[in-house]
């Protein structure tokens, strides 16, 4: 695969390190509940970041946290340029990531098996 070098790599932790920050400390949105960044993702010539999530909660509230999310994005976007060092501040994208969720439904599956076995 021919990447674009480090540095799409290096302005994706940055994004990361951001977004993060803002969801712990500035974003008040009351939507935005148990929302965990997973990872980003950044395009080769930088022009779109996708932020994937991690959100605890049942389906509605996971669709009212990445509608919180959606309507901070400006903001982000914002906090972002300012941190970040390049021409052109990337587009801003949210991916809900259900690995922690599937992760965890397996643990589950797992112990209850175990309990079956009576080990």
């Amino acid at each position: 695969m021919k990447g674009g070098g480090r540095r799409p790599d290096q302005v994706a932790e940055a994004i990361r390190q951001v977004v993060a920050d803002a969801l712990l400390t500035e974003l008040r949105d009351p939507r935005i509940g148990f929302v965990t960044v997973t990872g980003v993702r950044v395009t080769n010539d930088l022009s779109v970041a996708t932020v994937r999530v991690s959100i605890m909660g049942t389906e509605a509230e996971v669709e009212e946290a990445l509608a919180g999310l959606e309507s901070a994005t400006g903001f982000l976007r914002s906090k972002i340029g300012r941190t970040i060092t390049a021409r052109i501040v990337p587009e801003v994208r949210f991916e809900l990531d259900r690995g922690v969720e599937h992760a965890a439904r397996i643990n589950r599956i797992l112990g209850e098996l175990r309990e079956e076995r009576g080990d």
